[in-house]
């Protein structure tokens, strides 16, 4: 994200619902497709998980370890999207069942949330986490890192519960957003900033002792807006501290991806294109030289027709091409949104989702497991939600770290 463009942002900050104008691109864009592929899924339900994953074109059905899988990133977005698209009614629904999970688990008691849970109908009690019967091994299966706890998903799901309470002035949503963040006050705290999470299955699970950016924006995003509603000063604290390794990271044009487990800053050869533009998409006072990284990304991230997760250019990204647009219009460039935006157009499937990669394979040179360096997360062509409510926060216009629409 690198590019010498103006950092001029002259936007406006409007409210939170649509306006009478914006009707007919809910029903035709990506807001459409959003509510073609979650819609039946919450019928006849109070609380509801929405699976991640579709299978993809080429497949006949999705691997065992995301069948059945809902991750909580993916659903807290699409609950911030269905808001963005005035579809309240499917966002509570699904809001319920982050809410829920914030309240109950299996195993623990302190406020933390699962990486993941099993896709659909949320009953009372602890919901379900992922699975499936491995039947050489005859055993239940679960998937270690889904059943760990990510800093920054948990202040993802604080961030989707606190637009809803902005949306229906529900006060549970609030109380169970404060839940999180003080979760992640108590339990993942290093210095300046916070650290990963914990990893693993229970009830013994490994503290992640490394920092990451983009979980710091997160919990700074959701802990100021928290400051805003309820004054209390454990939560500016908690901001500040986040901030701290914002700034830490920063490099004069690019942020660095956070700090390896001993402290250290992470490689400079080591990008992410979500950490180029997610610091000054959140930050409401951010120096105007974080705008720089944009232009890094445009130098180092970018491919035909869009953006790739990291620097080795192997292919478009959708989710985070999304962002970009986003970031573009944040930035005041249009063209450059609306260009990326009509390339997103050929992602979308026919159920309505867009496909998380166009390649059939992409890298990310990160690991599944937060714990080991092997290099084996990767994005494939097969509809993705979480692409999908990247792909509507840019074409509506709707900051999801500000809860606020950019026109």
């Amino acid at each position: 994200m690198k590019l010498a463009i103006a950092m001029t942002l002259g936007a406006a900050i409007m409210g939170a619902w649509p306006a009478a104008g914006e009707e007919a691109q809910r029903a035709s864009g990506f807001c459409a497709g959003l509510n073609q592929a979650v819609t039946p899924l919450t019928r006849g339900a109070e609380a509801v998980f929405i699976r991640s994953y579709e299978a993809g074109a080429d497949e006949a059905n999705l691997p065992a370890g995301i069948a059945t899988t809902a991750f909580v990133y993916d659903n807290a977005l699409a609950v911030i999207a269905l808001i963005a698209c005035g579809n309240l009614s499917d966002a509570k629904l699904i809001g319920n069942a982050l809410s829920r999970a914030a309240r109950h688990d299996r195993s623990f008691d302190d406020g933390r949330i699962r990486n993941a849970y099993r896709a659909g109908p949320v009953g009372a009690g602890a919901p379900n986490l992922p699975g499936w019967w491995d039947e050489r091994a005859k055993i239940w299966a679960e998937d270690a890192a889904q059943d760990g706890t990510s800093t920054g998903n948990v202040a993802w799901v604080a961030l989707a519960l606190l637009t809803l309470h902005q949306a229906t002035s529900d006060a549970q949503y609030l109380s169970d957003a404060k839940r999180l963040i003080d979760w992640i006050i108590a339990a993942t705290a290093c210095g300046d900033g916070f650290c990963g999470g914990f990893h693993g299955y229970d009830p013994q699970q490994v503290k992640l002792t490394w920092m990451s950016t983009e979980h710091n924006v997160d919990v700074h995003a959701a802990a100021h807006w928290l400051f805003r509603l309820t004054g209390e000063q454990k939560y500016a604290d908690a901001a500040g501290q986040a901030r701290r390794l914002l700034d830490r990271a920063f490099r004069g044009d690019h942020f660095l991806l956070g700090t390896k487990p001993d402290g250290r800053m992470a490689d400079e050869g080591v990008l992410a294109l979500d950490v180029q533009l997610w610091p000054w998409m959140a930050v409401s006072d951010a120096p105007a030289a974080w705008r720089h990284a944009l232009g890094f990304a445009q130098a180092h991230l970018a491919v035909d027709g869009g953006f790739d997760f990291n620097g080795d250019r192997d292919g478009v990204w959708v989710e985070g091409t999304a962002q970009a647009a986003l970031a573009y219009r944040i930035n005041g460039d249009a063209t450059q949104s609306n260009r990326l935006l009509a390339g997103l157009k050929a992602d979308q499937t026919r159920s309505g989702l867009l496909n998380a990669s166009r390649a059939a394979r992409l890298t990310t040179g990160l690991s599944i497991d937060p714990t080991d360096t092997v290099p084996d997360f990767f994005y494939y062509r097969r509809p993705h939600l979480g692409a999908t409510a990247w792909a509507v926060l840019a074409e509506t216009g709707w900051n999801p770290f500000t809860g606020k629409r950019i026109h």
